[in-house]
């Protein structure tokens, strides 16, 4: 008899759950990556081309309380393409790849690279500060 297991399973089972990243790994991808338009206090101000950086201490707030982890995976690893000018928000993908681990995108267990993952988890976790 043989099982066929579903991809996302199959993709789920290769992930690496013993060392989730942690906020504090995600803080040095930011202060390596974003503090140039969002600053070191991650509170943007920085005019980029005819727009202005975005404060990411507020990205729940502007949600009605909730963070959109799957946008803002989209936003930053580039998915969300179209929406603004190069200028303004470079595609981030190809720096933030790595071995994936299981992230919870809309109640879905979904891989994602490592670097990618702990970037999310520091934004989340500077939420109302």
């Amino acid at each position: 008899m043989r099982i066929v297991l579903p991809m996302a399973l199959l993709a789920l089972a290769a992930c690496n759950t013993d060392a989730m990243p942690e906020p504090d790994e995600g803080a040095m991808l930011f202060a390596e990556n974003c503090t140039a338009c969002h600053g070191a206090d991650a509170r943007g101000g920085v005019k980029v081309g005819n727009r202005t950086a975005p404060d990411l201490t507020r990205i729940s707030a502007r949600n009605g309380g909730s963070f959109p982890r799957a946008r803002v995976m989209s936003q930053i690893d580039g998915y969300g393409k179209g929406k603004l000018p190069v200028e303004q928000m470079p595609e981030f993908g190809a720096l933030l790849s790595g071995e994936p681990v299981p992230v919870e995108v809309n109640g879905v267990m979904t891989p994602t690279p490592r670097s990618l993952a702990a970037l999310l988890f520091y934004l989340e976790s500077i939420q109302g500060r």
